[in-house]
């Protein structure tokens, strides 16, 4: 049946090495290695450096957190450091519930 789990792409929109973009970051990963071991891509986009991204995606503050696939894409602007919170607002809690009751 793993064969048939999802994949998440995410992108986390940092501005610079500043300790917000750090402690997203390292926050982030901790979650997604915790809960999403292997089911997930993480692209981090520094929107200092490639501020055309940010612009074609609509990013207006870091740090921002986008889950692009699958749909339907989620964004949650600021603060990571809520476990709860990040999966609620990526809408991935419900789905962590639904796989453990099959």
């Amino acid at each position: 049946m793993d064969q048939f789990r999802k994949t998440y792409i995410l992108k986390l929109y940092v501005a610079g090495n500043t300790p917000n973009s750090v402690r997203a970051l390292k926050t982030l990963k901790n979650i997604l290695e915790k809960d999403f071991q292997g089911v997930y891509a993480l692209k981090v986009i520094d929107v200092l450096k490639n501020p055309q991204l940010a612009e074609e995606d609509k990013i207006l503050a870091t740090p921002t957190l986008s889950k692009v696939l699958p749909p339907p894409v989620r964004k949650i602007i600021g603060d990571l450091s809520d476990r709860e919170k990040v999966l609620i607002g990526l809408d991935l809690l419900y789905e962590e519930i639904r796989e453990r009751e099959l």
